[in-house]
């Protein structure tokens, strides 16, 4: 079926021919609302949306720079607390070469004996007494007697002296061997010091509910 031929040259006159017999103020209104309509589908369909995207873009920009100074200040955070936790190891490091815990008193203990032994002293007493729990640490007194010279015993409390951990010597007393002896027994008492653990902190908190 061939379709009727259209007269496109004659319909455009036409139109033109028409439009022309439309008075200019109703022309320009024309004009103006389709530029209204063309403008107001511009501003709805494409303007706005791309302004909120836009909106929305800057708000995540201003967010991951927050993010990102945020950052900044936990890292500087982050390096001065691994610079803490490291100063706090050596310090503890120390604090146990100064106070030692359980398990090292006996070598510790062995090592005061050896001293002894190095300055050419004889043990004639070596007993160690009941621990005293204090604050935060406990004192374990040892009871000694030594037999030798005093040179010898000056060198072997001077040696003490000159150990990392903490140990004092008290109640020294000298008295000769024997009548007119250069040997002198020698009588002290040496305190030592260790970290107090968990099963110290049990003690003495059954023996304050005992008291009680």
């Amino acid at each position: 079926m061939k379709l009727p031929d259209i007269n496109w040259r004659s319909g455009a006159d036409s139109f033109v021919e028409k439009a022309q017999k439309i008075k200019k103020a109703h022309r320009l209104a024309i004009v103006i609302g389709l530029v209204v309509l063309l403008g107001g589908s511009f501003v709805w369909f494409v303007y706005l949306p791309r302004m909120q995207e836009i909106d929305r873009m800057e708000k995540e920009l201003v967010d991951l720079r927050q993010k990102v100074r945020m950052g900044k200040v936990w890292e500087k955070k982050l390096t001065g607390l691994r610079e803490e936790m490291a100063r706090l190891k050596k310090d503890f490091e120390k604090a146990l070469r100064i106070l030692p815990n359980e398990r090292e008193i006996p070598s510790l203990l062995a090592g005061i004996s050896q001293l002894g032994v190095d300055s050419n002293l004889q043990f004639r007493l070596f007993s160690p007494g009941a621990e005293e729990i204090c604050n935060f640490y406990v004192k374990i007194p040892v009871s000694m007697e030594l037999g030798g010279r005093f040179r010898d015993v000056i060198l072997f409390l001077d040696k003490i002296r000159r150990m990392e951990r903490i140990v004092n010597i008290t109640d020294i007393s000298m008295r000769p061997g024997k009548p007119l002896s250069v040997d002198l027994i020698t009588a002290c008492k040496v305190i030592t010091y260790r970290f107090k653990s968990k099963a110290d902190e049990a003690k003495e908190k059954a023996q304050k509910q005992k008291k009680k």
